[in-house]
């Protein structure tokens, strides 16, 4: 999918039942008139949409999609009542809060949350910290830790947007210390490493 995605995107992606797209809209509905409300049908999405993985969107599931369009509605300032959502939510609900936070305008206030994540050792929570979000928005430091981290708890670092672009020196130095002390523990050094380092010397 070209430039960066949309709630049209999502809308798309999903093929619901009838009775489930309604139940998305009135809930959409609900939601921008009492934001109150997404405590109840934010956790609910999963039960009234289903869980499958979408077949053009990768790595998001059906429930994922439909809680981006929940926050979506939210009225803006929006930050809080994201933010209370992740805090509130279980892996599912935190995961679909951090995936649809390059379609809800939060600028740097989303970045608390994938910070948060990136310090879970679930894999799912760390793979969606590492989307467009955070490449557009975590400072360089951060990020050359969040695709660390992705390497340590095997992440595939396909998962992590803008790696090409963002890749450096830096990050180069650190998986490389990574790998040795993986070699000096006799331990096996993940193939993802050495892709990495091959894109941090292109960029270089």
């Amino acid at each position: 999918m070209g430039g960066p995605m949309t709630p049209d995107d999502l809308r798309a992606a999903l093929d619901l039942t009838p009775e489930a797209a309604a139940w998305l809209e009135d809930s959409r509905r609900r939601i921008a008139d009492d934001p109150a409300k997404l405590a109840v049908l934010f956790p609910a999405a999963g039960r009234k949409v289903g869980r499958g993985a979408l077949e053009s969107l990768t790595g998001w599931t059906a429930d994922d999609a439909a809680r981006a369009l929940l926050l979506d509605a939210l009225p803006r300032p929006r930050a809080a009542a994201v933010s209370r959502a992740y805090a509130d939510g279980d892996n599912a609900e935190k995961r679909a809060v951090l995936r649809a936070l390059p379609i809800l305008g939060l600028g740097d206030e989303g970045l608390p949350l994938v910070r948060d994540a990136l310090r879970t050792n679930d894999t799912r929570l760390v793979a969606a910290a590492m989307g467009p979000y955070a490449a557009a928005h975590l400072d360089d430091e951060g990020w050359r830790h969040g695709v660390l981290k992705c390497v340590f708890v095997g992440v595939p670092v396909a998962a992590v947007a803008g790696l090409a672009d963002r890749a450096d020196a830096e990050l180069a130095r650190m998986l490389t210390d990574f790998a040795k002390e993986r070699e000096a523990a006799g331990r096996v050094v993940p193939d993802d490493v050495h892709l990495v380092l091959h894109l941090a010397d292109q960029e270089s």
